[in-house]
C-alpha cells in the first residue's frame, strides 16, 4: 500500500475551460480524500492596452458597472461549474484575484501555505507554446 502525503490545503486554479474542469475533478478528489480545504482561485488578467482607451469614452460609474457585471458572471460560473458538485460548502473557498496569473497564483499559495497547486494545462507545443506560453510552467 502506498502512503500518500496528506494535503490539508489544496489550491485549484481555473480559467473555466474544459481542461480546468478536468483538473477540478482531481483537486476536489484530493481535498475530499484528505478532508482538506479546497481553494478555487480565478485570476482576472490585466486589461490589454487597448482596453484603457475605453476609459476615455466611459464614465467611472460605467466602468464599475462592467466590473460588477463581470464579477457576477464569475460567481455564476463558480456555482455552475464547481460549487454545484460540492456538498460540504464550508470546505471550499472561492478566491478572485486580479493581475498576472503566475504571480497571483504563487503569491496566494505562499500566503495561505497551500500543500499542492492543481491547474490544467493546454499542452501547447511548437510556435503556440513559444508565443502563448503556459501558466502551468
Amino acid at each position: 500500500m502506498i502512503d500518500f502525503p496528506k494535503f490539508t490545503k489544496v489550491l485549484f486554479c481555473t480559467d473555466f475551460s474544459e481542461i480546468s474542469d478536468c483538473a477540478f475533478d482531481y483537486a476536489f478528489g484530493i481535498a475530499k480524500r484528505d478532508e482538506g480545504l479546497l481553494y478555487i482561485l480565478h485570476v482576472i488578467p490585466p486589461r490589454p492596452a487597448q482596453a484603457y482607451t475605453m476609459e476615455a469614452y466611459l464614465s467611472g460609474e460605467q466602468l464599475e458597472k462592467i466590473d460588477a457585471d463581470h464579477r457576477e458572471y464569475l460567481k455564476k460560473l463558480f456555482t455552475d461549474k464547481y460549487m454545484n458538485h460540492v456538498r460540504e460548502k464550508t470546505k471550499v473557498k472561492i478566491v478572485v484575484e486580479s493581475g498576472r496569473e503566475d504571480d497571483k497564483i504563487l503569491e496566494f499559495a505562499r500566503k495561505e501555505n497551500v500543500d499542492v497547486i492543481i491547474l490544467g494545462t493546454h499542452g501547447r507545443t511548437g510556435v503556440d507554446h513559444v508565443f502563448l506560453g503556459s501558466v502551468a510552467e
